[in-house]
Parts: structure tokens; C-alpha cells; sequence
């Protein structure tokens, strides 16, 4: 018997067609997409629901406290009740979702730091696993928890895309992003050293020009508003005004040319760690935290690379007479 709360939230789904769910989503290139795709992802092992993150308050603990009492389906009950409710049968539906909802749990764990609350993430991973049920197909030799996981997967993800930062960013981009962070993270620890553009994108499969991309897609926009450090100065007066004279501009295009030249002695990495922290592209001065984060390594590696960018930009900066850009 399902319990109360349970029921409650199970009994408030509309079980009609959702209109934003109309396409399948990105990754799916053919209705058997997630039957193709669910191979790659396996179900988590068991672990605890709980988690001792402040974000998790005593109500989240409480229902996943719940619902990690609810038995786990076995094969043979899992294809029955899919089958119920292919025919129709919502207590068969309620049941399949029951008994998954530590499955939306243990995916929502890993996006985390998103943009999105920790509950958001699990609405949003209630709606994939609905998605999952309605779409399931057991004669397609699948489980349905390890297909819903690609549902729920792709429900957070697309939230997480599009609510989640300021700007939005395509689902597919932020995936492959966030892969491309990850392989960041695992090659500086195997490696012992930052790994190069070309390393990251051999093991994320992309192409090398698209690594530096990917690693902003990460970082969040900062306002022009915004304090630098302590002083009342603001990120936006370190920005060229669309009405200096001829004279500053001159001086200006002639001071960037010389840094542009300077950096041509740096490594890939280092020139665009400098690029980063001085906002040479966009006008957004990034935090040694913001730029680490890109990267995936720690913040004072990203200080150690900009000492070393800057201490090599010196000497054709002095010969340029432009030190005090430096």
C-alpha cells in the first residue's frame, strides 16, 4: 500500500502529455535513444539517501527517510507493473514511481552546485522519472531503473540549462562541458601536473578549438557592479568607455597590442588563465576561484600560473616600455 505522503504527490501528477516534453530530448537521436544510451549508465549502488549537507533541511531528511524504506522492484515485478501501465493502470504507475524515487535522489546528488537547490533538482528529476514511465517499453530488453536514469538524467540537466544560470546554456553544450571538467579534474590527478587542451579534448572527445569554450560555459557571469576586493572601485571602471578621446584610445590599442605580444610566450594554459583574470575578452575580471573552477584544479594552481604568465610577460614588456601594465 502506498503510503500517504506518497500518495499525495503521486495522486497531484497531470499523467497528460507535457508540451515541453514533446521532443525527445538531446542525446536521443531516434525513439530508441535512452534504450541506446541507458547501457552507459548503470544504476548507482546502494548508498545513503541522507546526507549531512546543510542544504538538506530536516523535511528533505525526513522524506528521504521515507522513501528509502520503500522495497526495491526485482526484475520480474518491474516488467509486470510497466506493463500494467502501458496499459493503463495509474495504481501500477504510482507504484513504479515509488519505488524509483531513490533513484531521482541518488542523480540529483551529482549536480549539486548547479544553480539549483537540492529539492529543485529532485522536482526536476520527479518529472524525467513520470517521463520515464510513460515512455518505457520492457520488450526493448531494458530495465526500466536504469532507463529512467537517463530521463532523469536529461530532466536535470535541461533545468539546470535553463533556470539554473543567467544566461542559458544548450543542454548538450553544458553536458559536454561539465565532461570536460571532469576529465580536467581526473588527468591533473593522474598526470600530477594541469593537463593541456589537447589531453582534455582527446578524452572528452571534442575538438581542441572548443576546449576553452567549454571551460567558460562553466563559469558564472559577474556583474559590472561588483566590488574589486575591498576598495569601493567597481569591475566596470577597469573598462574602456565608448567615448574616450582619440589620444586615450591610441594609447590603449597600442598598450593591448603589447600584451597581446607578450603573451605570445606563454604556454596555451597561461595565456588563457591571463585572459580570464583580466577579462581581456569580455570585460569580466574572474576570481581565482571562478577561473579554478573553469579548469578544474585548485585555486592556487591557478595563482601559480598566473605568477609564472606574468613573470615571463615581464622582460618583452619592459623592452616595450609597458611594465606597469603588468
Amino acid at each position: 500500500m502506498l503510503r500517504r505522503d506518497h500518495q499525495e504527490f503521486l495522486e497531484s501528477v497531470q499523467w497528460d502529455e507535457d508540451p515541453a516534453w514533446q521532443e525527445e530530448p538531446v542525446g536521443s537521436d531516434a525513439p530508441l535513444g535512452p534504450y541506446r544510451e541507458a547501457s552507459q549508465w548503470e544504476v548507482p549502488a546502494e548508498e545513503s539517501l541522507e546526507d549531512a549537507d546543510p542544504e538538506v533541511d530536516d523535511s528533505i531528511r525526513l522524506w528521504l527517510r521515507r522513501i528509502g524504506r520503500v522495497p526495491l522492484l526485482t526484475i520480474e515485478q518491474e516488467v509486470e507493473l510497466s506493463r500494467m501501465a502501458r496499459q493503463g493502470c495509474a495504481v501500477s504507475k504510482k507504484a513504479l514511481i515509488e519505488a524509483n524515487l531513490r533513484l531521482v535522489v541518488m542523480v540529483a546528488k551529482r549536480y549539486r552546485g548547479r544553480g539549483l537547490s537540492f529539492q529543485d533538482l529532485i522536482q526536476e528529476g520527479n518529472l524525467g522519472l513520470l517521463r520515464a514511465v510513460e515512455k518505457f517499453d520492457d520488450r526493448k530488453g531494458c530495465r526500466f531503473s536504469t532507463y529512467a536514469i537517463w530521463w532523469i538524467r536529461q530532466a536535470i540537466l535541461k533545468a539546470v540549462g535553463d533556470t539554473g544560470r543567467p544566461i542559458r546554456v544548450p543542454n548538450h553544450t553544458h553536458e559536454i562541458a561539465t565532461r570536460a571538467l571532469k576529465a580536467a579534474t581526473f588527468l591533473e590527478q593522474a598526470l600530477g601536473r594541469a593537463p593541456t587542451d589537447a589531453e582534455i579534448a582527446e578524452r572528452v572527445g571534442c575538438e581542441l578549438s572548443k576546449v576553452p569554450t567549454l571551460r567558460r560555459v562553466l563559469m558564472d557571469p559577474v556583474s559590472l557592479e561588483a566590488k574589486i576586493g575591498n576598495t569601493d572601485a567597481q569591475r566596470e571602471d577597469f573598462l574602456e568607455g565608448g567615448d574616450s578621446d582619440p589620444l586615450t584610445a591610441a594609447t590603449r590599442s597600442i598598450a593591448r597590442e603589447q600584451l597581446e605580444a607578450a603573451m605570445a610566450c606563454l604556454s596555451d594554459r597561461e595565456r588563457e588563465v591571463v585572459r580570464l583574470r583580466y577579462g581581456m575578452d569580455d570585460g569580466v575580471f574572474r576570481t581565482l576561484d571562478e577561473v579554478a573552477a573553469g579548469f578544474g584544479v585548485t585555486r592556487e594552481r591557478i595563482r601559480q600560473i598566473e605568477q609564472n604568465a606574468l613573470r615571463k610577460m615581464r622582460v618583452p614588456l619592459e623592452s616595450a616600455g609597458s611594465l606597469e601594465l603588468v
